[in-house]
């Protein structure tokens, strides 16, 4: 059985707030941009939906190598399980997207359990990997993460 930790976080200032902001929009762009790939491939007869292409170079900066596998992981399991629903007959519509630019996109994201640490205790927190393009922008040092209050 699978296990998945979901986090409420607290950022403590505006510029964690922004910057949390902007690793959860990467990440549904991200998951966009894949689906978007994969509704084509599945209209195509001459395409495969499971051929993508590599969204590491383009994200990778920003959300980190590992959270861009891991999306593209979630993103290829919700197909998958379409794609069993859809053969029993259960299948009520292709893998959805997180929103848009213009509307809002849903801020969330899927993070490898080696990419994340909690410290538990009066001051809980929870420690991200994030890409080095956004530690650059933020004045974060090569080996340090997002840290956020749980």
């Amino acid at each position: 059985m699978k296990r998945a930790n979901t986090f409420e976080v607290i950022p403590q200032s505006d510029e964690d707030e922004e910057f949390l902001r902007r690793l959860l929009d990467a990440s549904a762009a991200l998951w966009n941009e894949l689906n978007y790939e994969r509704r084509e491939n599945y209209e195509d007869p001459d395409a495969d939906v499971w051929e993508i292409s590599e969204y590491r170079g383009r994200y990778g900066g920003v959300l980190g190598a590992s959270t861009v596998q891991q999306i593209e992981r979630k993103n290829r399991e919700a197909w998958k399980s379409f794609f069993s629903l859809k053969k029993t007959g259960e299948a009520n519509g292709k893998p959805g997207f997180w929103g848009n630019a213009d509307e809002g996109r849903e801020l969330r994201t899927y993070i490898r359990n080696t990419s994340y640490s909690v410290e538990w205790g009066e001051y809980s927190r929870l420690e991200i990997l994030v890409g080095q393009d956004l530690k650059d922008e933020y004045g974060l040092g090569h080996r340090e993460r997002l840290r956020l209050e749980v």
